[in-house]
């Protein structure tokens, strides 16, 4: 291949990897669609392609979609341990963030929403919300009519604010304060504050410190707020499995604050938020390493603020 054709690729390689993570929910998932869409691109007689930014979108799309598809990733996700995998702000994967809709998009509460679409309902929500593809060129991706591409958008854009039950979006500061508290609360054990803290239809998620076969849900401010307060309390057993006394951090993941456990500059635990109206409507608690790969990569590379919580 030359090296005009590789620079061709390489110019689309983050957008086509941005697309990617948020169709799978996955950052290995995405590498490994790029990666396919590259030996593609090799194979491919590009003398043909008239625009080599649709041709590489449409591959990559339908990569994601063939792997959406599969009775294996059908049997992984329907056995209800899949959660998407959280990425520290900044990271290129996240994509565009310009606007509201693109910035939900990747938000982890909306990616585990997706999840609930059919893989065509998926990618045009994704195409069409994140990246502002055309009916015309959603169409041409899916090989759908453009009817099609809009009914589809419609359903997902349904299911998805169905579910969603939230205010507007948060300001960065402001939702930071809400985890502060929140976090000085759980760890504090007063439940009543903690309680006070939560939206009336607050969900949280955990993947059991990535020793549960299955999801843990928690619903009603009570059980949540139980649940925190026990998951927040340090004890010899937890600091064994996390092998050590961890430093809690409070950054940005995937757009929204999250508090993250770090062992000697290793993440081994992050729990996600997403406050509306000043309160916390949704968490997601992250221990599986497997989820944790690329962010404990970019924690490495990244020069944090000062722990919240020197050693819990």
């Amino acid at each position: 291949m030359d090296s005009a054709a590789i620079d061709r690729f390489e110019a689309s390689r983050g957008r086509l990897a941005s697309l990617a993570y948020r169709l799978l929910g996955s950052a290995a998932d995405a590498e490994d669609a790029v990666q396919d869409t590259f030996l593609r691109w090799q194979a491919a007689e590009r003398g043909q392609v008239e625009v080599p930014e649709a041709w590489l979108t449409k591959v990559v799309t339908n990569l994601c979609l063939d792997r959406l598809r599969s009775a294996q990733v059908r049997h992984e996700r329907a056995a209800g341990a899949w959660l998407p995998e959280p990425l520290l702000e900044g990271d290129p994967m996240l994509g565009p963030a310009d606007t509201f809709e693109q910035r939900e998009s990747v938000s982890l509460a909306v990616l585990t929403l997706l999840e609930r679409l059919s893989p065509v309902e998926r990618a045009v929500y994704v195409l069409r919300e994140a990246f502002s593809y055309s009916h015309a060129e959603i169409a041409g991706i899916l090989d759908i009519t453009e009817s099609a591409s809009q009914q589809h958008v419609h359903r997902a854009r349904i299911r998805v604010a169905a579910e969603r039950h939230r205010g507007g979006e948060a300001d960065p500061a402001s939702a930071r304060r809400v985890v502060e508290e929140f976090l000085a609360a759980a760890t504090s054990g007063r439940t009543e504050r903690l309680v006070a803290l939560l939206t009336d239809d607050v969900t949280a998620v955990s993947d059991g410190a990535g020793l549960a076969k299955r999801l843990l849900r928690y619903k009603t401010r009570e059980r949540v707020a139980s649940y925190v307060r026990a998951g927040f309390k340090p004890t010899a057993a937890k600091r064994r499995l996390a092998g050590g006394s961890p430093a809690i951090h409070i950054v940005l993941v995937n757009g929204s604050p999250a508090v993250l456990a770090v062992v000697d500059d290793r993440v081994v635990g992050a729990v996600a938020f997403e406050v509306s109206d000043g309160k916390v409507a949704y968490l997601q608690g992250i221990a599986a390493a497997d989820r944790l790969t690329r962010l404990n990569r970019a924690w490495q590379q990244h020069e944090p603020d000062a722990p919240v919580i020197n050693a819990w």
